[in-house]
């Protein structure tokens, strides 16, 4: 009796496996009918776009000149969250911790991947916890300084640097960011000592840049344009491979430091978990908005260089940047440290 009992069982639980196994296939295929009607609706409301920086900043600038754009695409408002503070990490933890819909999304700059050179714990995976949704932009950073220092030219600025040591200082958006590891490459590679002061966002430490209460910094060919045109500031070279159209009378610091070459990208990315369908939707709004010829016409104009790649050409973008980034650091002699 215990046997053909025992037996019994063994048969039940055969024909419930069977219907389970049977019944998952037109499951699967509900859940991947879902998923493609819900991309075909995304978006149903506003899309957040995470800004890790102060407003005034680089990120700011490209939102709202890309936004309009974007919103008209997608058919609903691509609005903007403010959520600056170390080194760009509050915004993108916060963007790693929410749901992966697609109605979450930030625009991170370089720091993004430059953190994880430089903070020893970060709160989050650089590559695990994102979805890639787009490379926006690439920037030279340019070389700015108050009109009070008495030098025209990268050249001149070195050799006053080398005869004030730890007398200049320079603001960053915070410890991490590409201006900070910039000024840092610059101490390193010339033999010079400038004093790193993190801000809260750049836009508030140009503005103490503009006040003289500090007299250098690194900020994108964007931010600082218009101070330098005005004469509030003296852009005395920039940090790209080659001359801007923006600035075509500004020379390159390798002109006179050969190989001395750093640009910095931003990113727009989004929790990991993002449907594919709906990642494409997003990428798709991205590069037509940056295509869009006004748009395209400003970014440039101001110093940038517009991208809009593929989410797997954004993917590899983000991991070679890391390893880039890494090896920058170790040059300059930066360690890990805590946020």
């Amino acid at each position: 009796m215990i046997i053909k009992a025992e037996v019994r069982r063994q048969r039940a639980k055969g024909r419930w496996i069977k219907v389970v196994l049977h019944s998952s296939v037109p499951l699967i295929l509900c859940c991947a009918l879902a998923v493609a009607a819900s991309a075909q609706q995304f978006p149903v409301k506003p899309v957040r776009v995470i800004n890790p920086a102060a407003p005034g900043g680089n990120s700011d600038i490209f939102f709202r000149i890309l936004s309009p754009k974007m919103s008209e695409i997608l058919g609903q408002s691509v609005i903007i969250d403010y959520r600056p503070g170390a080194g760009g990490t509050i915004g993108a933890d916060m963007t790693a911790k929410s749901p992966p819909d697609g109605y979450t999304t930030a625009l991170v700059a370089a720091s993004f991947v430059i953190n994880p050179s430089l903070i020893r714990k970060l709160p989050y995976d650089t590559v695990r916890d994102f979805t890639p949704l787009g490379l926006v932009v690439d920037v030279p950073s340019a070389v700015v300084i108050h009109p009070s220092l008495p030098v025209k030219t990268i050249k001149e600025f070195i050799a006053l640097a080398r005869s004030r040591p730890g007398q200049i200082n320079f603001s960053s958006s915070g410890p991490g960011t590409v201006g900070h590891l910039t000024g840092e490459l610059l101490n390193s590679t010339v033999g010079i000592k400038v004093v790193h002061i993190p801000y809260k966002g750049i836009a508030p430490g140009v503005i103490d840049l503009v006040a003289g209460h500090v007299q250098l910094s690194f900020p994108s060919i964007p931010v600082v344009i218009g101070h330098a045109r005005s004469g509030r500031l003296r852009m005395i070279a920039q940090t790209g491979s080659a001359r801007v159209p923006a600035a075509p009378e500004v020379p390159t610091v390798q002109e006179s430091v050969p190989g001395f070459v750093v640009s910095s990208g931003f990113s727009l990315v989004g929790p990991a978990g993002i449907p594919r369908p709906i990642a494409e939707r997003i990428n798709g709004a991205l590069a037509k908005a940056l295509h869009d010829p006004a748009n395209h016409k400003a970014l440039v104009d101001g110093g940038a260089n517009p991208v809009g790649n593929s989410i797997d050409e954004h993917a590899a973008y983000i991991k070679a940047e890391i390893v880039k980034w890494q090896k920058a650091a170790k040059a300059a002699g930066i360690q890990p440290g805590d946020p």
